[in-house]
């Protein structure tokens, strides 16, 4: 028996370049190449449920960095995160925050990770803006990177910043408490995840084998955000899509998903493959259960 199609939103956009003017049908879901603070002015007001937004964590490294063994560490240095200095980095934070307000619903919430070297002027912008905090998260990581140098704490966390748009929004929301709590052994859902950093196949690769982005993030920590906050059908907005990791977990768990990208490589080599991979494997899970629900039936019939 044939896998029966998937629903349109539920199917795997071809990726196209932002152009001025462009406008978007959100019943489906969309891979814009382009700067997100363009692309987001090309959207409608309060059309969004959710936000996801990893940006540039403006670590300022001033030198190169290595292990014990003089060997050389594969920093953060990647030219997005680069920045003159505080002013134009706070500029740029409000730039894209103020465009992301206005495509939130009233119902919608946004997510902003960070690390401690952008998160609290991060959390100081979306105050000053109007969003309203209704948590922090700490994403502990069972696998950090060493502190090489010894001169500080292990790096072990990152912090997630839950907001509504604003005071007045901050009820009616969506938060999937009682699945929430289903999956946590019948207790309440705590503010401290334990996940791995990606690491191995979980990686991304680039053409060249190596990893292909610095800060991607694991698909199950994107999971847990979309299964709290979101409903199958919502529609899932990443101005920093990297390589898709908000992407897939909206698609597998049958919401839209609107992806923004200004590097052409990480789409090409993280984004449109995991996307089409996830499109298989579903189609594949799905031609299994039909298999296994008509075998079943066959089995119940009298003889």
């Amino acid at each position: 028996m044939p896998a029966l199609p998937l629903p349109s939103c539920l199917t795997v956009p071809t990726p196209l370049p932002f152009l001025p003017g462009q406008t978007f049908d959100l019943t489906c879901s969309h891979v814009v190449e382009g700067d997100c603070r363009e692309v987001l002015r090309a959207l409608p007001d309060g059309c969004v449920d959710l936000i996801f937004a990893d940006p540039p964590y403006f670590l300022q490294l001033q030198k190169e960095l290595r292990r014990p063994d003089r060997s050389l560490v594969d920093a953060v240095d990647d030219d997005w995160d680069q920045f003159r200095d505080f002013t134009e980095y706070d500029t740029f934070l409000r730039d894209w925050l103020t465009q992301c307000r206005r495509v939130l619903k009233d119902t919608g919430t946004l997510w902003v990770i960070g690390t401690y070297h952008n998160i609290h002027r991060v959390g100081a912008t979306l105050q000053d803006l109007g969003f309203w905090l209704l948590n922090s998260v700490i994403w502990e990581k069972n696998n950090p990177t060493p502190q090489f140098r010894g001169v500080r704490f292990c790096n072990a966390h990152e912090e997630l910043l839950w907001v509504a748009r604003s005071k007045e929004c901050a009820r009616g929301y969506t938060f999937n408490y009682h699945e929430l709590k289903a999956v946590n052994g019948g207790k309440q859902m705590r503010s401290v995840w334990r996940f791995p950093i990606c690491s191995g196949d979980a990686r991304k690769k680039g053409g060249d084998g190596k990893k292909l982005h610095n800060t991607e993030k694991p698909l199950p920590l994107l999971e847990r955000v979309l299964s709290a906050c979101t409903r199958p059908g919502d529609v899932v907005l990443d101005p920093f899509a990297g390589t898709g990791t908000t992407g897939e977990a909206a698609f597998r768990l049958g919401r839209r998903f609107f992806l923004i990208e200004r590097d052409p490589t990480y789409i090409e080599y993280g984004v449109a493959p995991r996307l089409i991979r996830a499109e298989l494997e579903l189609a594949a899970e799905e031609k299994r259960e039909g298999e296994a629900s008509r075998v079943a039936t066959q089995l119940s019939l009298p003889l």
